[in-house]
């Protein structure tokens, strides 16, 4: 929840300064395109690119802003997956330390509290089998196989966003080529002599940028969310490799329960 909390604030943040920056400056290079397209001759320094963007229109605008956005969102969601899913921060190595240290001891309830002390992926699925160790062994299995489907698919799901984010971005991209086609067309019918060559140059310029940053924000993102995904799915079989090496005394444990259970039993009568 926290690491999703931080990439929503690192989107936001990029987002809002991009939008910023083109209010500001928007006015300006719209100005400046206006006063190219109507000269015979288009400039010789050419229009900027934050000129094109500007100059776009307010559905170009829009396209640019969802661009810039799923940019900002698939580079906070890389971040975010190299930082959090690593194996020192699924499985911290001291916690599984604590924990092998406690079962030997046969000090469950100290395998318990350290587990409890130290959230995470590793330490849900062994709280989860050690709250049912009083119902058997194979309730505590079937209570970790439940905690790490459960711990498995939070990790694969915020792996999916950046693949979203990979999928969308040749799509707005293309959205973008569309709607600067539309424009360099209708500008053939409104426009004449320099300034209908300055239009439809401005027009297909915005049309193959959006084309090109869409898949500037899609390959990469795409690479990102392989690597990731493989990795992930690497921890999660060597987490549950290691969630079973560390619960195999609880069956020890529970035989020798049961015999105490028998044995006060037998006083008992």
């Amino acid at each position: 929840m926290k690491s999703m909390s931080r990439v929503s604030t690192i989107t936001a943040t990029v987002f809002a300064a991009v939008c910023v920056f083109i209010a500001t400056t928007g006015t300006l290079f719209a100005q400046g395109a206006e006063e190219g397209a109507g000269e015979a001759a288009a400039p010789k320094g050419g229009v900027s690119f934050f000129g094109i963007v500007a100059s776009s229109g307010g559905i170009g605008i829009l396209i640019w802003c969802m661009i810039f956005a799923t940019s900002a969102a698939a580079l906070g969601l890389i971040i975010d997956a190299f930082i959090t899913i690593r194996s020192a921060k699924i499985m911290p190595p001291e916690l599984v330390a604590a924990v092998r240290h406690s079962l030997d001891e046969g000090d469950l309830g100290g395998a318990l509290e350290v587990c409890e002390s130290s959230p995470g992926p590793l330490a849900n699925i062994l709280s989860a089998g050690f709250n049912n160790v009083s119902e058997g062994f194979d309730v505590i299995m079937d209570s970790i196989a439940t905690a790490a489907e459960i711990e498995s698919e939070k990790l694969m799901q915020r792996v999916n966003y950046l693949n979203l984010c990979g999928s969308i971005a040749p799509m707005l991209g293309l959205m973008g080529t569309v709607t600067g086609m539309v424009s360099a067309f209708a500008s053939l019918g409104t426009k004449s002599g320099g300034a209908k060559q300055a239009a439809l140059a401005l027009d297909i310029s915005q049309a193959l940028y959006t084309t090109a940053f869409g898949l500037l924000i899609s390959v990469p993102a795409i690479l990102a969310f392989t690597f990731v995904r493989n990795n992930a799915s690497r921890i999660i079989l060597d987490m549950e490799s290691l969630t079973l090496d560390l619960i195999k005394v609880l069956r020890g444990a529970e035989v020798v329960d049961d015999e105490a259970e028998e044995e006060e039993y037998e006083e008992y009568e």
